[in-house]
């Protein structure tokens, strides 16, 4: 059986992971006869966003404890991913991606990316396996790796930043898949893109199948 790492990035579209993108990967993970594990790096929310009026919250929380909550608690720090363990990695997207796994949100093509991401996602490309990324997502990807072919939907400035990072940018619709075969990433719009949750299982199920088939 084929093992993915699911990498989030706390639980919320507005500060952590987006939880369909999250929900829906693992649901096609399961549904198309492979299994996973789930990662969250071990360290505080850029900041906590009340998800019903869109403000600002004054307190703090730990992007893995906020992450144990999609994960029904069977979470590891990402310091403790090891590639050798798994056949591909994939990263939902939410705007947690963009502040908590690096600082695109803020920095746009200048961002820092997160230690124990970096890490990770670098010990996958090194040992040629699958790397998944979903809407926002492949930002981080076109920053560690630079000359990679990804998508991020359609919105331009992203599309430019990813292109300054080095990446090549295709524009997508609702479910495609890019393929960066010579570098084996795999990417796809969903929430990038004005989506409903159908086209975002739609995604979902497409991007795990796609990996599937490489690993076949």
């Amino acid at each position: 059986m084929k093992k993915f790492a699911v990498v989030l990035a706390g639980c919320g579209v507005y500060d952590g992971a987006e939880i369909h993108e999250a929900t829906l990967s693992m649901y096609q993970i399961k549904k198309q006869g492979a299994d996973y594990e789930i990662f969250a790096p071990d360290i505080e929310q850029h900041h906590v966003i009340n998800h019903l009026t869109g403000d600002e919250m004054k307190e703090k929380r730990n992007v893995l404890v906020e992450s144990a909550r999609i994960a029904r608690g069977k979470i590891k720090p990402l310091a403790d991913f090891k590639a050798d363990d798994f056949d591909a990695i994939l990263f939902p997207g939410g705007f947690g991606v963009a502040k908590n796994l690096c600082t695109f949100a803020f920095d746009g093509d200048d961002c820092k990316v997160n230690m124990d991401t970096e890490k990770a996602i670098k010990a996958m490309h090194k040992a040629g396996k699958p790397i998944g990324a979903l809407c926002i997502s492949p930002v981080i990807v076109a920053k560690i790796l630079g000359d990679v072919e990804l998508t991020i939907g359609q919105d331009k400035d992203t599309a430019a930043a990813v292109e300054r990072m080095g990446a090549s940018h295709k524009k997508t619709e609702h479910g495609e898949v890019i393929i960066d075969a010579k570098n084996n990433i795999y990417t796809t719009p969903c929430y990038m893109l004005d989506a409903n949750i159908v086209q975002i299982g739609e995604g979902a199920e497409n991007i795990v199948r796609t990996i599937l088939k490489t690993l076949a």
